[in-house]
Order: C-alpha cells, then structure tokens, then sequence
C-alpha cells in the first residue's frame, strides 16, 4: 500500500464527524495500523531517494546543503513524531483518562501519529541515514503538568503538541524542497496535523484556529508553542491595519524555526 494513498484516507474528515461515523470508520480501516509500517517502504523510495542522492554527486557543495537541510528536517519531524506517538499511547492505555465519547478520536489520532513514524524512519533509512532513536519523554515537562491524571490537563498538551507540530512542519518546508516526494508527503502529514489541532481545539471549546486570546487560557509553559502567533505584518502587509489585530493575527499561521521547535520538544525529554 502506498504511503502517500494511506495518509489520504487516514485524513478523511469522517474520522472526525459523529461518533458512529468514527467508529464505523475505524472497524473499515482496522488493518491500517497493522500495515502502516510496512505501507511506508513500497512508496518508491528507491528511486525518490536516489534522485536526493543525484543531487548531492552533482552538485558539490549545495548538494551537500541540501542533503543535510533535508535529513535533519526529517529528524526534527521524527522526534515531534515520537513525542506524540508515545503520547496517545500513553493516553489510550492509562485507565479511566479518556472518556469513552472521546476515546474514538484520540484512537485514529494515534494510528495517524504511528504512520508519520513509519514513514519518517523509512525515508531517512532509505537516504542512508540512521533514524534518531526515540529520547525518553517526561510528559510532565520537570513538574508542570499532570497529564495521565488530568483530562483537561491531557487535551491542553495535545493542543499544544498539535499545535508546535503544524507550525514546525510548516518551518521545515524548504528544508526538503531539493526532493518533491519528500515535501508532498510531508504536506500531506502538515494537513493532518492541522486537523487533529482544530479538532483538539474545538474539544477544549476553543476555536479550531490559533487566536491572540490563546495564551491567556494555556499554561504559561506553553508560551514557546504560540511566542509570534501575534504577528500581523505578512510580506509587507500590515493585516492588522486592514482588519484589526484579532482577525488580521488569526488569518495567519507563523513558522516554528528548526531551534524554537527543538527548544519546545526538548520541555518533554529527560
């Protein structure tokens, strides 16, 4: 099964409509977890690899650039990825945290999170370079938060990990420009973190957009995820001139550079 067709479905809307509708959806497509892994080898990574490879024989210096640009964006993804794959994980398997009219989001949200890891570890084995083992994860960040005990506390850091990872995938796309498979796919996982952050959101009762008013109902130590969500000039255009500050900042998601989202994951491992 190819990857790329795999990630399609797995971000269809109906994962996300009325809880029959997801648990429907989730009995159609059980086998899906069990191949995730192996869907991520046949996506003709030979040959998309091998034109990476190309590149960097052909083009001296800026190859070498490129190649590097583009391996250590996928690391960067890779760690996000383990952060949140060990996070559901934990999540679904603690007893009693989930409420069961929750449980079928957070269940496809996680299948969603183990493909991106499959599909990480691959690309990276395929372009000759070892995939970064998984960091100890402290979901509490040193005391801060009590997650696996807490329900309110457990949607606030989804919100958040959702979140860092929309705006990191974003800051990484032209790190893995020099291969177009490579940026497609990771456009497409960009699109599924942004659905799970809408539907996180809108189950804390917040809107499925980032808001200036978000870091009044986050915990200060989340600050780093939304630190620039204020922005309102975009190339040269001040939004918030044209309409307002609230509407002008909301219309528009910033990056996460490579170090501010590494400065964020690095809150949750040991």
């Amino acid at each position: 099964m190819n990857i790329l067709k795999l990630l399609d479905k797995l971000s269809d809307d109906k994962f996300f409509t009325t809880e029959t509708s997801r648990l429907e959806t989730l009995t159609n497509i059980s086998s899906f977890g069990k191949k995730a892994a192996v869907a991520a080898i046949p996506l003709g990574l030979g040959t998309m690899m091998s034109t990476a490879k190309a590149e960097t024989t052909d083009k001296t210096v800026s190859g070498t650039y490129f190649k590097s640009a583009l391996t250590d964006a996928l690391q960067l993804a890779l760690v996000l990825e383990y952060l949140e794959d060990e996070y559901y994980t934990k999540g679904l398997t603690t007893a009693g945290l989930i409420p069961n009219s929750d449980k079928a989001v957070f269940m496809q949200i996680s299948k969603h999170e183990t493909a991106h890891v499959a599909f990480l570890k691959a690309t990276l084995t395929s372009l000759g370079v070892a995939p970064g083992a998984k960091p100890t994860f402290d979901f509490t960040a040193g005391g801060n938060f009590a997650p696996f005990s807490d329900y309110n506390q457990f949607l606030t850091l989804s919100q958040a990990f959702e979140d860092t990872g929309v705006r990191a995938y974003k800051g990484q796309a032209g790190n893995v420009m020099s291969n177009k498979a490579v940026l497609q796919a990771a456009l497409q996982i960009h699109s599924v973190e942004a659905r799970h952050a809408s539907q996180v959101r809108r189950m804390r009762a917040n809107k499925g957009w980032i808001e200036l008013a978000d870091g009044g109902n986050m915990p200060a130590a989340t600050n780093p995820v939304y630190n620039g969500e204020g922005n309102l000039n975009q190339a040269g255009f001040n939004t918030g001139n044209a309409f307002g500050a609230a509407a002008g900042s909301a219309a528009y998601d910033e990056i996460l550079t490579g170090s501010e989202a590494e400065t964020i994951a690095n809150l949750f491992i040991v």
